[in-house]
């Protein structure tokens, strides 16, 4: 049924039937009375937030309740949980649980006793005194610290004992604490990201890397079955599916996953690497079927960054494909792209791959247009459409530079008739906005950790970047905040003074 579903997506107006008990995406159910269900609409990108670094101020959760469909949030803060519960009971609010360290740095640790609320599954104090053998060792029986990560210990990922009693804890807070669900970290392919060691047992880092993989694998079952059970999602962030066919689609298969270097470039190549391998066929099969979450993260250093990452995850638009453009690194503001405010509307097509490379996709308000390769690619947009950086006709064919995008809007009562030119950037240039509260520095409690959570990794992060093609003005953090939001007011003005439907409505 779901590869009819995904067949008949965007083809047909035929129906397909699937619903969910527990009102979670990516479980199954039956309608009642057997009636057929519409199927989901490819909706243009949502918005979500991975809430975390600083504590979020009031003015932020008001923020986010209204902007994000999903919000990821540390596990101390229960309060701000509670509040986007009240201010917007369909957001979804997952806690950060990290599937593959324990860590003692203070605030994990207070005194000589475990933190009440922690960023790993299990404590570093109990689990040295009562299971100190699932601390995983290196080939000459030393703990492995993870390298730019002060005080986190790298976890027997692979033992039984280890992924049950962590899914026990876990499952236990979630249903305690209210959370509707865990996005679970470092669900990694390699530990070379974090240190050069060999596992104990093993003499190469292949050999090393696969215990961990396969480890991980058979993790996720056991925590995903557990909170299933308990009506709870589990989203994990996977690092490099790229480079492991069917990895992807294996561990999103409960409620999705996460791709934290989404849209990234090559810095040899200029492509960009979620084209590579096997990875954008799996999330646009997933994206299709529109059960569960594609959670995007583009970390935005440009304008190019910024506009490929919109465009990329809109030729994945579905229900539950949410981008976020962040500006930091550690995550600690609620972004907000004025693309997240075209007004793409839905899609009316699958993503198209052309003969070139390029892929577009056309909406009901708009156009996309993405070149992955590593050379530039011609794309013919719709006539009359307008580019949403330049606010300008554009011509019948667009050159793409290697790894850029475009995206395009139906204009709105402007006049279109003049002859497509050369585009002259206008003042308007897409700016992420970081919202923060004027005047106050929010600090953590003592219960929070004060190390930044560890992301996954930036595979080029070691390497020299890439020339930047000659684009617009890039987008700039700016320092001075929008006016407070309050539930049910327009979100920050945006060119085309027109928003996508509000989250309570997704």
């Amino acid at each position: 049924m779901g590869l009819l579903c995904s067949a008949l997506l965007l083809l047909t107006s035929a129906a397909c039937t699937f619903g969910s008990a527990t009102g979670q995406p990516g479980t199954r159910g039956e309608v009642p009375g057997d009636v057929l269900a519409p199927p989901p609409k490819p909706l243009a990108p949502c918005a979500w937030w991975y809430g975390i670094g600083e504590p979020p101020s009031s003015m932020e959760i008001r923020f986010a309740a209204l902007h994000y469909d999903l919000v990821v949030l540390n596990a101390t803060e229960t309060l701000a949980l509670r509040r986007l519960k009240r201010l917007n009971p369909k957001v979804k609010v997952l806690v950060y649980k990290d599937l593959s360290s324990t860590r003692n740095y203070p605030g994990a640790v207070i005194g000589d006793v475990d933190a009440p609320l922690l960023p790993s599954g299990l404590g570093y104090v109990k689990t040295q005194r009562d299971q100190p053998h699932w601390f995983a060792v290196d080939t000459t029986d030393a703990r492995i610290e993870w390298n730019g990560y002060p005080k986190h210990w790298q976890m027997t990922v692979w033992d039984p004992a280890y992924q049950k009693a962590w899914t026990d804890a876990v499952t236990a807070e979630v249903v305690r604490e209210g959370w509707d669900g865990v996005l679970a970290d470092n669900d990694f392919a390699s530990l070379r990201y974090y240190s050069t060691a060999l596992l104990k047992g093993t003499t190469t880092a292949v050999e090393t890397d696969r215990v961990i993989r396969e480890g991980l694998d058979a993790f996720l079952s056991t925590a995903g079955e557990a909170l299933h059970k308990a009506g709870k999602m589990l989203i994990p962030n996977v690092s490099e599916s790229h480079l492991t066919a069917g990895r992807w689609s294996a561990h999103s298969r409960y409620d999705g996953a996460m791709e934290e270097n989404f849209g990234l470039r090559d810095s040899g190549t200029g492509e960009l690497l979620t084209f590579k391998g096997n990875e954008f066929k799996e999330l646009r099969a997933q994206a299709a079927l529109g059960e569960s979450w594609l959670l995007l993260v583009t970390h935005v250093k440009g304008a190019r960054e910024e506009r490929v990452g919109y465009a990329t995850a809109a030729l994945l638009a579905s229900p539950h494909t949410c981008w976020n453009g962040a500006s930091t690194a550690d995550y600690r503001h609620p972004d907000w792209s004025p693309y997240q405010e075209v007004p793409l509307g839905e899609a009316t097509e699958t993503a198209n791959r052309l003969l070139n490379g390029a892929w577009d996709r056309r909406f009901t308000g708009g156009y996309v247009a993405v070149n992955p390769t590593a050379t530039t690619a011609e794309v013919n947009p719709p006539e009359g459409y307008l580019n949403v950086d330049t606010d300008r006709p554009v011509p019948s064919t667009i050159e793409l530079a290697a790894g850029d995008a475009v995206v395009l809007v139906k204009p709105s009562g402007q006049d279109t008739s003049a002859p497509a030119t050369t585009p002259t950037p206008t003042t308007f240039t897409p700016t992420t906005t970081a919202i923060t509260t004027p005047g106050t520095t929010t600090q953590r409690p003592t219960t929070t950790p004060t190390t930044p959570e560890p992301t996954t990794p930036d595979p080029t992060a070691s390497e020299p970047a890439a020339p930047e093609p000659t684009t617009p003005a890039g987008p700039t953090t700016t320092a001075t905040p929008p006016a407070p939001v309050v539930p049910g007011a327009p979100p920050p003005a945006a060119r085309y003074q027109v928003v996508g439907r509000p989250v309570s409505d997704r």
